[in-house]
């Protein structure tokens, strides 16, 4: 039987806000927002700097809550479970990437790798597989027992993207994923991360103020003042 519309829905935001406390001010970042994000897409979260948008993603993948409001991401209420069930629900069902990467400086680039899917119980002979396939994935092969701060920006960028999708998550959110790169190494990080997603059938958001960046998505939304707006995605 084909899926529904309703299946097909791996992220769905309803009615939204977060506020800071700013001194005796209450800053409201995000203002009651919906949004539904399909099953395979990939979606650019616009905005300028302090827009909102790492705390978005923040309140998607449950490292935050929202002051009201709700988020379902494959179906289930994140924002109504215990911060543990949280915890356990984002190791095994999302990937994140950051900016500043957040690679273990005394861990290789293969025990970064490693360490996701230990925590999420894989087998070691799946595990040595899957380093090798994802090292390889990134041409870094032959960087696998190198050190992060040995590497290049951009060669630690390709490593936290394959830490991140290690464990095959079916949601992928990355931050502001070039903001430190060159342009060819902003392109070849961008067609990485493209290819791998579509590849595994995964729904990716991520957030970022590039045109460029946005350029490769299916579809771009923009926090504008705390409301979500649509905007342009792929040229």
């Amino acid at each position: 039987m084909a899926s529904s519309i309703q299946d097909d829905i791996q992220v769905c935001i309803q009615g939204v806000s977060r506020s800071f406390r700013e001194g005796d001010q209450l800053h409201s970042v995000l203002k009651n927002l919906n949004a539904e994000f399909i099953r395979g897409e990939t979606v650019a979260l616009k905005g300028r700097s302090g827009s909102g948008k790492s705390t978005l993603l923040n309140i998607i993948s449950g490292i935050d809550q929202p002051d009201s409001g709700r988020v379902e991401v494959a179906g289930l209420d994140i924002t109504a479970m215990s911060e543990r069930d949280r915890t356990l629900f984002r190791r095994e069902h999302i990937g994140f990437v950051y900016q500043a990467f957040n690679l273990i400086s005394t861990l290789t680039v293969a025990d970064n790798i490693r360490l996701v899917l230990e925590l999420n119980g894989v087998s070691e002979p799946e595990i040595a597989e899957r380093i090798e396939e994802l090292l390889a994935s990134i041409e870094l092969a032959d960087r696998k027992n190198s050190y992060p701060d040995v590497l290049s920006g951009g060669e630690q960028q390709r490593v936290a993207i394959a830490r991140a999708i290690a464990h095959r998550p079916s949601l992928l959110l990355v931050d502001e994923p070039t903001g430190n790169l060159d342009d060819k190494t902003t392109e070849g990080v961008l067609e990485l991360l493209d290819g791998l997603v579509r590849q595994a059938g995964g729904t990716m958001i991520v957030a970022t103020h590039s045109a460029r960046v946005a350029s490769f998505c299916d579809r771009g939304l923009e926090l504008c003042d705390g409301v979500l707006v649509a905007a342009d995605g792929r040229d």
